[in-house]
C-alpha cells in the first residue's frame, strides 16, 4: 500500500482515485471543489482542506490539473514544498507542455523532488474501467517506483525521458482530433448522398479508414446525439495547440495540423465553452461551408 496524494480530482481525477482506493492504496485527495472533496471521502479516501495538507506524508503525489501554468503553481507554492518529503516522487497526469515539463523537473530537483510525466489517454470510460493508455516520461528507476501504483490505472508505456509523455499525449490528441474531423466531414458527406451513417461505419470500420472516431466517438456519442465524452471541445484543442507549437519548436512543418487547429479555433469560438469535443461533429453539420 502506498500513501498517494491526488490533487485535482474532477472528471477523470474521481473514477482514478476510486480505482486507488479499491486496489488498497491511501488517497489523500484535494480539489477546489468541495463535492469533489466529499465524493472522495466517501468512497473512503482522505478530504484534505489543502495541496500541503494533501501532501503531508505522502510518497506520490499525483498531480490531474488544466494545464502547465496550475500544476506548476500548485506544486512549487512555499506551504506544498515546506510541506512536501523530501524524495517524493511528483507524477504530472496532466496535458501539459513538455518544454515546460522538463524545467519544472529541474526546479524540484533543486528542492529534494523527482518529477514524471504520465498523461492519459482514454477518457472518463478508460479511468472508471482502469483501462487507461498511461505515457511516461521518466528515468528507468524513476519508471519502476510509479509503476505498481500507475498500472492500477491502465497499461503502463514508457515514451522516453521526462517531457517525452506529455509530447506524445499532445500529439496523439493532434491526430485524434483532426481523425474526429475529418471522420465527421465523410460521414456526413455520405449521409447527405443517402448512405445509412450507421452501415457506412460497418463499412470503414472494417477498412482503412476506420480510427477511434469511427470506432468510438460516433457510434457512442454522435450518432446517439449524446455528445457527452466527458472531454471538453477546449481541452482539446488546447492539446492541439501544444503540438502544433512543438512541433514548431523542434523546425518540423505542420501545415495540415495547423489548418486543423484552425477549424477547431472557429468551432471553439462557435460553439459553447462547455461543448464536449465530439461535438465537432454538430458543428460540422451546421452548415456546409464555414
Amino acid at each position: 500500500m502506498s500513501v498517494i496524494a491526488f490533487i485535482g480530482l474532477g472528471n477523470m481525477g474521481n473514477p482514478m482515485t476510486s480505482q486507488l482506493l479499491v486496489a488498497g492504496h491511501e488517497v489523500r485527495g484535494f480539489d477546489l471543489s468541495a463535492a469533489a472533496r466529499k465524493a472522495l471521502a466517501a468512497d473512503g479516501g482522505i478530504d484534505c482542506d489543502s495541496p500541503e495538507q494533501a501532501v503531508t506524508g505522502a510518497e506520490l503525489i499525483i498531480l490531474m490539473l488544466p494545464n502547465s501554468a496550475i500544476v506548476e503553481s500548485v506544486i512549487t507554492a512555499p506551504a506544498v514544498l515546506d510541506a512536501v518529503t523530501l524524495g517524493a516522487l511528483v507524477v504530472d497526469m496532466s496535458s501539459s507542455e513538455p518544454t515546460r515539463t522538463k524545467a519544472l523537473a529541474v526546479t524540484l530537483a533543486e528542492h529534494g523532488l523527482r518529477l514524471i510525466d504520465a498523461p492519459v489517454s482514454g477518457g472518463v470510460s478508460g479511468a472508471t474501467k482502469g483501462t487507461l493508455t498511461i505515457m511516461v516520461g521518466a528515468t528507468e528507476g524513476d519508471l519502476a517506483e510509479a509503476t505498481p501504483v500507475l498500472a492500477v490505472l491502465g497499461t503502463v508505456k514508457h515514451a522516453g525521458p521526462v517531457g517525452a509523455g506529455h509530447a506524445v499525449k499532445a500529439l496523439n490528441n493532434l491526430m485524434s482530433a483532426t481523425h474526429l474531423l475529418v471522420s465527421s466531414e465523410a460521414l456526413l458527406t455520405g449521409q447527405s448522398f443517402g448512405v445509412d451513417p450507421e452501415l457506412m461505419l460497418q463499412i470503414v470500420n472494417g477498412s482503412s479508414g476506420k480510427s477511434g472516431s469511427t470506432e468510438n466517438k460516433w457510434p457512442n456519442f454522435i450518432l446517439p446525439g449524446t455528445f457527452n465524452s466527458g472531454f471538453g471541445l477546449a481541452l482539446m484543442l488546447k492539446d492541439m495547440k501544444i503540438a502544433v507549437a512543438l512541433a514548431d519548436q523542434v523546425s518540423v512543418a505542420a501545415p495540415l495540423s495547423k489548418a486543423a487547429v484552425a477549424l477547431w479555433e472557429k468551432a471553439a469560438s462557435e460553439l459553447p465553452p462547455t461543448a464536449d469535443h465530439t461535438e465537432i461533429a454538430r458543428w460540422v453539420a451546421s452548415a456546409k461551408e464555414h
